[in-house]
């Protein structure tokens, strides 16, 4: 934010940010808030230090907050997406008026003297309001970020602390129903050749996401020549080669995944994305806008051929759903989960599972239950799976 009484440049500063946003389509100078002058050289404790708690409005406070912390992951030292910021403001504003207008407190308080009586006030307003345990597991990260923001390290709960049951909040990491293409009726290959036809860098980032299952960011910030690397720069121990070059793919929380090229289809895949692009360092949005600009684009072409919910009942992400469902059903040899296939040998679908969390970018081999379903596993009869669910023994049986 700058002062009113520096005059404002003309010409040369939007000439900077537009050869800023071509060069790095993730960053655009939006994403990067600049401090207030008269903040400089200070800490954030002296800087809430000049609206003290009960003269200075509670909402104001707020926005001093956010606009100190909000760019910032909690938990790691780094910057975070501007969607995320944009969700995290929005739901922090309306938390707060909702006290007063849906929680019933006469005031609104003063974010450093948020209690447990608001936030379980707030969440037995989410629950009535039928919330999904998803959303109420986000909202609570989100304050457990303003927490964290004033130094208040685990003053929010789990959300079993706060009424709801393990079944609830967790039931949501176990997809329950299949979101690929092929679940919906979509005929795949028709529908990525006429993207194609229509938009190649579109077309490309689609045939990208069919091959390695690649969110569709990935798949946006994909740079076809640069990103593909040979093994011995991946890091990887030797007895893991199973390619001579990699992609090499920058996911959530700035982890990085390789995926080896060891397909028809993926080379395929990388070969067009190289003829797409204009230049060896270029990424397959358009370098002219930046990375919101760039996936409203994609947005758009995908509506435009009725890869909606409402038309088709799927997203541009039900296509990565698609490849991992595909991934765990050629490592295990029957449908996952979610899809209706058989139960497996323990090991056997925990390896498959691990597998499909390695393509995703996940690091938790649980987040693989997003995409294939709760763990169905063999178990010797009467004994339970890792649902909780007693398997009943065969009939004739003792």
């Amino acid at each position: 934010m700058s002062d009113s009484s520096t005059p404002r440049s003309t010409t040369p500063r939007s000439s900077r940010r537009r050869v800023q946003e071509a060069s790095s389509p993730g960053r655009s100078s939006q994403h990067q808030p600049a401090r207030r002058q008269s903040w400089a050289g200070k800490s954030p404790q002296d800087i809430l230090a000049h609206y003290p708690t009960g003269k200075t409005p509670p909402l104001k406070v707020l926005e001093v907050l956010i606009e100190l912390f909000n760019a910032l992951h909690t938990s790691m030292a780094k910057t975070v997406s501007h969607k995320t910021r944009q969700e995290r403001a929005q739901f922090l504003r309306r938390f707060f008026r909702d006290l007063k207008t849906k929680a019933g407190f006469k005031t609104v308080p003063d974010p450093r003297n948020l209690g447990q009586k608001h936030i379980r006030a707030m969440v037995q307003v989410w629950q009535q309001e039928h919330l999904a345990p998803a959303t109420i597991q986000t909202y609570l990260s989100f304050l457990r970020g303003l927490a964290m923001w004033m130094g208040k390290h685990g003053f929010v709960r789990s959300p079993d602390h706060y009424g709801l049951s393990v079944d609830e909040y967790q039931r949501h990491e176990y997809a329950s129903r299949d979101k690929g293409w092929s679940a919906q009726g979509v005929d795949i290959d028709t529908v990525i050749a006429q993207v194609c036809e229509h938009d190649r860098f579109v077309g490309a980032s689609l045939r990208l996401i069919r091959a390695m299952g690649l969110r569709r960011k990935e798949s946006v910030l994909f740079r076809p020549f640069e990103s593909i690397v040979p093994f011995e720069s991946t890091g990887l121990p030797p007895e893991d080669k199973s390619a001579d070059r990699y992609a090499r793919i920058k996911g959530k929380g700035g982890r990085v995944r390789h995926i080896p090229l060891d397909s028809p289809e993926r080379l395929a895949a990388v070969a067009f994305a190289q003829g797409v692009v204009s230049s060896q360092d270029a990424h397959m949005g358009n370098p002219a806008h930046d990375l919101r600009k760039n996936l409203r684009h994609f947005d758009y072409v995908l509506t435009k051929f009725g890869i909606t919910v409402r038309e088709r009942g799927v997203t541009a992400h039900g296509l990565r759903h698609e490849v991992l469902i595909g991934h765990y059903e050629a490592l295990v040899g029957t449908p996952p989960p979610v899809r209706g296939g058989q139960m497996v040998p323990p090991e056997l679908d925990r390896q498959a599972r691990q597998s499909v969390s390695r393509l995703a970018g996940h690091a938790r081999i649980r987040a693989s239950g997003a995409y294939l379903g709760a763990v169905r596993v063999q178990r010797h009869p009467g004994s339970l799976d890792v649902d909780g669910k007693t398997e009943a023994p065969p009939e004739g049986s003792s």
